[in-house]
């Protein structure tokens, strides 16, 4: 338990979404914060989030993250941002692209010049692995959001606001997800399988929230955290799902890759290692003037190395993916 929330307001965009509601969970469970504010659009979902967690310190706030005068009137007295609002569904995005671009990268900018105005301490934003190199939309938009974050830190100046991002892979379980598809569909006796050849990242819910809130504390400013997750293929997913059930190829669908990446090979010059994750480091004069680099043991990535879903080599074995309670449910 970090003593960095102690009698801290933490705010929540997309407070009602699967992270925001287990990382809400964490803090209260695990820190003392003075509040948690969930800031979402749904007042349903904030109902029935405010009927499983009846505790003093929790606050939600409707409202959207387009709005730049409520998140002016949200913010009042927050320490902490965590933002977690985002559309994220890339056929979705792909068919709306507009929606997506007001949500994930005008809405960045205003959570940005929000927390700039009000005095916000710190700011973590949520990214994607789609958001290396991306092909689809959604990890187009993500990328331009990542970029705002970093480069909010060269105009925060004196004002002591500092921003960075963390980036991970498909959450075991959340809506919208693989998993919960493969669950449905394991009583037609038949899972669908894009390509055999696919791998992806994975990590639990409860990893990703860990993560996170860790990363909260390690932050300067201007850094991109990337945990080390295993990755798994497709067709060992479905396995370890259901054994009993026949794949069908269905093909990969637009936007999609055949594996995810992380570091892309041309940021791998920005990269340092540690033990648990690694660090893009921002490309700015003043992360070197502000001796950051380096600083705190990492090693730097060798030349062309890159950090995807096929060349990982640690991987999830369908027995340890069944002992998730997701999947085994």
């Amino acid at each position: 338990m970090s003593e960095s929330l102690d009698g801290k307001t933490i705010l929540i965009t997309g407070g009602t979404g699967s992270f925001g509601h287990h990382c809400a969970r964490v803090l209260l469970e695990r820190h003392r914060p003075a509040k948690v504010i969930v800031f979402s659009r749904d007042e349903l979902k904030q109902y029935e989030m405010a009927q499983r967690l009846p505790d003093p310190r929790m606050r939600f706030f409707l409202g959207d993250v387009r709005d730049h005068l409520r998140l002016h009137r949200a913010f009042e007295g927050v320490d902490v941002v965590v933002h977690a609002a985002a559309l994220k569904q890339v056929p979705a995005a792909e068919y709306n692209p507009i929606e997506a671009i007001r949500t994930n990268i005008n809405g960045a900018a205003n959570v940005i010049d929000v927390a700039l105005d009000r005095g916000v301490s710190r700011v973590i934003a949520l990214s994607t692995d789609k958001a290396a190199n991306p092909i689809n939309l959604y990890g187009a938009t993500k990328l331009c959001s990542d970029k705002l974050f970093v480069a909010a830190n060269s105009y925060a100046g004196r004002k002591g606001t500092r921003f960075a991002v963390v980036r991970y892979g498909n959450v075991v379980g959340s809506r919208g997800s693989v998993v919960p598809l493969f669950l449905e569909r394991r009583a037609t006796g038949v899972l669908p399988v894009t390509d055999t050849r696919m791998t992806r990242f994975w990590i639990t819910l409860e990893q990703g929230v860990d993560f996170v809130l860790k990363s909260l504390d390690r932050m300067r400013g201007g850094e991109l955290f990337v945990p080390k997750i295993p990755s798994m293929r497709i067709t060992d997913l479905a396995r370890a799902i259901a054994p009993e059930c026949r794949l069908e190829v269905v093909g990969v669908r637009p936007g999609e890759k055949l594996h995810e990446i992380m570091v892309p090979e041309d940021d791998a010059r920005q990269t340092v290692e540690f033990e648990d994750h690694y660090v893009i480091q921002p490309a700015f004069p003043w992360w070197d003037a502000g001796g950051f680099r380096d600083a705190r043991g990492g090693k730097p990535c060798p030349e062309g190395f890159r950090y995807a879903s096929d060349t990982n080599t640690w991987w999830l074995a369908a027995e340890e993916l069944r002992k998730t309670a997701v999947v085994g449910a």
